[in-house]
C-alpha cells in the first residue's frame, strides 16, 4: 500500500495551498457581509478558481465538470479548510452547489432542475432535519400523502441552510411512517414558491450560518416530482450525507493543520518567565499530540477516500472519519486557543471562528453518539465471537 499521494494529487494540493495562502487567507477577516461572502469577493475567488483550473472540480465529467474522485476532492477540501474566509456551510466558490441526489434524477427532471442548477439559473436546498427528527430520520413527521394525481406534503423542517435563496428544495418526507427509514421515506423536488410553503424564521447560531425553519401546509406536489420510487428517500439522503461526512473529516484535517501552523509559530516566539512557550514540556506535548493525531487522521481519510474511488462501500469508514475528523478539529482548535491565551479569544485571529465552527460540526450530519451506536453493531459482528 502506498501511503503517499500520487504525483498529480500532490500537485493539486500545492496548487490549492498556494491559492489559499496567497488569495484567501490575506482577506479572510474582510471577506464577509453579514454571514455571507461579499459579492465582489465571491466573484474574484470564482474567477481565480477558473483561472487555476478548479472550476466545477466536484461535478462529474458527463455534466461538464472535472469529475475528480473522492481522494482528489478530499485534498481540495483539506486545503480550503485552512482558511475561515469561505463559509463553513454554503461556501461555494468552485461552481454551483450540486447534491449527489440530483444526479439520480430522470431525464425530464434533469432538464427542469439539474441542468439549470449547473448553469447557475436555479439554486437548491436540502430539507431533511426536523425538530423531532435530526440524527434519527426514522422519526420523521413530515408526511407526503397520495391525493389524486400527486402528493400533499405537511410538516415542519429545521436547520435548512440557504432556504431563503433556494428556488427549489429536495424534501425528505414520510410516505409510510410504519416503515421508518427502511422504505418509508421518499424524496421530492418542491419549488419554493409552491403555495403552502412558509419560511417561518431564521435561526441565530453560534456560527455564521443562519439556517431556516420551514413549514409545509397542504403543499401539493405533482407525481413526476418524486425522485426515484416511493421509499427511496433514505438511500438518496445517505448518498448526500456520506459525501458530507467525508467532507467533515477533510475539513477537520485542514483546520488542525492551520491551527498547528498558528500554534507552532506563536509558541516559538512567545516568552513567559524567561522561556519560550515551545521550551515548556506541557506545551510541547500538546503540539506533538496534535501533530500525531492529524497525521493518523489524514491516513484514515485518504485510505477511505481511495476505497470509495475503487468502488468499495465506505459507509462504516465514513462514520469513523466523521467522528474522528470533527473531534480532532475541535481538540486542536481548543489547544491552539489555550496556548495563545487571551489573544486566541479575539477576532484578530481565526482561532475563535474555527473553534466555534468545529464545535458545531461535531453535532451536524451525524452526532458521534449515534454513529458510534451504529458502529458498535458492526464491531460485534466482527469481534463478538
Amino acid at each position: 500500500m502506498d501511503y503517499e499521494l500520487p504525483e498529480e494529487l500532490r500537485m493539486l494540493k500545492e496548487t490549492v495551498r498556494r491559492f489559499v495562502d496567497r488569495e484567501i487567507i490575506p482577506i479572510e477577516r474582510n471577506a464577509y457581509e453579514g454571514h455571507n461572502l461579499k459579492p465582489d469577493v465571491r466573484k474574484k475567488l470564482e474567477d481565480k478558481a477558473k483561472e487555476i483550473g478548479l472550476w466545477m472540480f466536484d461535478i462529474p465529467e458527463e455534466y461538464g465538470g472535472l469529475g475528480m474522485g473522492f481522494l482528489a476532492r478530499c485534498v481540495v477540501w483539506e486545503e480550503m479548510a485552512r482558511t475561515i474566509a469561505i463559509p463553513t456551510r454554503g461556501g461555494h466558490i468552485f461552481g454551483p452547489p450540486v447534491s449527489p441526489i440530483l444526479y439520480s434524477l430522470n431525464d425530464e427532471q434533469k432538464e427542469r432542475y439539474l441542468w439549470p442548477v449547473l448553469r447557475g439559473e436555479l439554486v437548491p436546498c436540502f430539507a431533511q432535519t426536523e425538530p423531532d427528527a435530526g440524527g434519527d430520520p426514522g422519526g420523521m413527521r413530515t408526511t407526503a400523502v397520495k391525493d389524486g394525481n400527486g402528493y400533499v406534503i405537511n410538516g415542519y423542517k429545521r436547520f435548512i441552510t440557504g432556504a431563503d435563496k433556494a428556488d427549489f428544495a429536495q424534501v425528505q418526507a414520510a410516505t409510510d411512517r410504519s416503515k421508518g427509514s427502511r422504505g418509508g421515506i421518499s424524496t421530492f423536488l418542491v419549488d419554493m414558491n409552491t403555495p403552502g410553503i412558509e419560511l417561518v424564521r431564521q435561526q441565530e447560531t453560534m456560527m455564521d450560518d443562519k439556517p431556516w425553519e420551514i413549514s409545509f401546509t397542504d403543499v401539493r406536489v405533482p407525481p413526476e416530482n418524486i425522485i426515484g420510487e416511493e421509499g427511496d428517500g433514505f438511500k438518496f439522503g445517505q448518498a448526500w450525507i456520506t459525501a458530507g461526512r467525508m467532507r467533515h473529516a477533510a475539513r477537520g484535517v485542514g483546520v488542525a493543520e492551520r491551527c498547528m501552523e498558528l500554534a507552532g509559530k506563536y509558541t516559538n516566539e512567545r516568552e513567559t518567565f524567561g522561556k519560550k512557550l515551545s521550551e515548556r514540556q506541557a506545551v510541547q506535548f500538546m503540539m506533538v499530540d496534535s501533530w500525531m493525531e492529524t497525521k493518523a487522521m489524514r491516513l484514515l481519510l485518504h485510505n477511505t477516500a481511495a476505497k470509495a474511488d475503487a468502488g468499495v462501500d465506505i459507509r462504516y469508514e465514513s462514520y469513523m472519519c466523521k467522528i474522528m475528523g470533527d473531534e480532532l478539529a475541535f481538540r486542536v482548535c481548543d489547544k491552539t486557543m489555550q496556548v495563545h491565551g487571551g489573544i486566541g479569544l479575539t477576532t484578530d485571529l481565526p482561532i475563535e471562528k474555527m473553534w466555534r465552527d468545529s464545535r458545531s460540526m461535531v453535532i451536524t450530519e451525524g452526532p458521534p453518539e449515534i454513529l458510534r451506536m451504529v458502529l458498535a453493531r458492526s464491531f460485534y459482528r466482527e469481534y463478538g465471537g
